[in-house]
């Protein structure tokens, strides 16, 4: 089958069989969660023994409980507030009962009363347990103006 801008398209699309789609529905809960400032249903989308680099903490995070008490000392201090978040040029890659998510992120933010766009790369690790995706592990760096999606 023609599709209307010329490409072939097959008329029997494969859905897939990995757990791509299921790791993908975990990911974009959490992403969902964070844009709109869910946090604690944020929170239940990471593993309590996930881990955490972020380019803005001198070091890594070793749980979700520690990730928990810095979120909530940026709103203490800073009255952080996550304003909105996009999620684009998205990779996930599966290795049986492991995901590695990777994305550009771009995070509308309040610190300070001062809002701001974040612009960062990040990937997510999942791990399927007891039949569900969680993220076991998060590594967050900047990303440049001058670079693309």
């Amino acid at each position: 089958m023609i599709s209307a801008d010329g490409r072939l398209v097959s008329e029997c699309t494969a859905v897939p069989t990995d757990g791509s789609l299921e790791a993908l529905a975990a990911v974009d809960d959490i992403i969902d969660n964070f844009g709109h400032h869910r946090r604690d249903d944020y929170f239940a989308g990471f593993a309590p023994d996930a881990t955490f680099l972020f380019y803005t903490h001198p070091h890594r995070l070793e749980s979700r409980s520690a990730y928990e008490r810095l979120w909530a000392s940026w709103e203490h201090v800073n009255s952080f507030r996550v304003l909105a978040c996009t999620s684009d040029n998205r990779h996930i890659q599966m290795f049986g009962h492991t995901a590695v998510f990777t994305h550009d992120v771009d995070t509308l933010v309040a610190i300070d009363g001062v809002t701001s766009t974040l612009l960062e790369r990040e990937s997510i690790i999942l791990e399927q347990r007891n039949g569900a995706w969680i993220c076991v592990h998060e590594h967050l760096s900047a990303r440049t103006h001058n670079e693309q999606h």
